[in-house]
């Protein structure tokens, strides 16, 4: 019994002893809390499982993953309409933009013939000085938004450069790219050909510039940025001629034609009055020829 008794005494004194000692407590509390934390993150890691995906109102994939679709270049610079041609030098605008607010000869100039029907002319007929074809350039970069074969104004190719914003080029032979491309700035698009609608412009390509499908005049924004067509305000009656502006054109073009043709010694209805003016006075003559005989 006394061994048992000394080796239980000899037990509680070495406890004693452990718990005395300075480092046992801090590690005891230590212990403890890491236990806790461990529970805690247990707990809170199952009941995120049992959460559905958009519970909290999060979209998965909200817009942020491009994979799959063209990547917008965030730093590219801003680009100015430039003329769709490599040289505006070695071309000259041979059918101008009808603008209602230009003078009656200038807006005579853009009056497109098509046998006995006229046209106000929506854009600028580009061509060559020397008479000859030439490469058709993108003016600004973007997406080719349609490619087609028109009977009447040839081959006709629309790039798409923002929301409502487009040129569109006609009159085209040998075209490099199809619907759906993405043309640079400055790409080669076709080479300058002829169209029934103009057919006086001889070899030419007929650009026009839109926006909300309204035509603007492109010699105004030609080394101007995308930015400054996107704010202004466009109206169509400020930029496309209505019927009667167009009849007026028309009816004064035929006037000035008449005008020249009715001029002395210039048309046959002058050279038929000189005539018969001649006569009735040769007649007159001999009347008083007879009369003094």
């Amino acid at each position: 019994m006394r061994e048992e008794e000394k080796k239980l005494s000899s037990r509680k004194l070495g406890i004693k002893r452990f718990f005395k000692k300075r480092w046992v407590y801090p590690a005891i509390y230590i212990g403890a809390g890491a236990i806790l934390l461990s529970t805690f993150l247990w707990f809170q890691a199952r009941d995120n499982e049992g959460a559905k995906e958009n519970e909290f109102g999060y979209e998965s994939n909200s817009g942020r993953d491009l994979a799959g679709e063209d990547a917008l270049e965030v730093n590219s610079p801003v680009e100015d309409f430039e003329w769709p041609v490599a040289d505006k030098n070695v071309v000259e605008v041979v059918t101008n933009f009808y603008d209602p607010a230009a003078t009656e000869k200038e807006q005579e100039s853009a009056i497109i013939s098509d046998g006995n029907s006229f046209y106000p002319s929506t854009g600028i007929a580009i061509a060559g000085k020397d008479g000859k074809t030439f490469d058709v350039q993108a003016a600004m970069g973007g997406k080719v938004k349609s490619v087609k074969e028109d009977a009447l104004l040839g081959n006709v190719v629309t790039i798409e450069h923002a929301e409502n914003i487009e040129t569109i080029y006609q009159s085209l032979e040998d075209v490099s790219v199809k619907q759906g491309d993405q043309v640079k700035q400055g790409q080669v698009i076709g080479k300058a050909g002829r169209s029934l609608l103009n057919e006086e412009a001889g070899i030419h390509t007929h650009f026009e510039i839109r926006k909300d499908g309204v035509a603007v005049n492109p010699l105004e924004y030609f080394k101007k940025s995308l930015t400054t067509l996107q704010n202004t305000d466009v109206k169509k009656s400020e930029t496309v001629a209505d019927e009667k502006k167009s009849e007026e054109a028309k009816e004064s073009k035929v006037t000035e034609d008449e005008s020249e043709n009715t001029k002395p010694g210039n048309s046959e209805s002058g050279q038929r009055d000189n005539d018969s003016g001649t006569g009735d006075k040769e007649n007159s003559n001999k009347e008083q020829n007879n009369d003094a005989n």
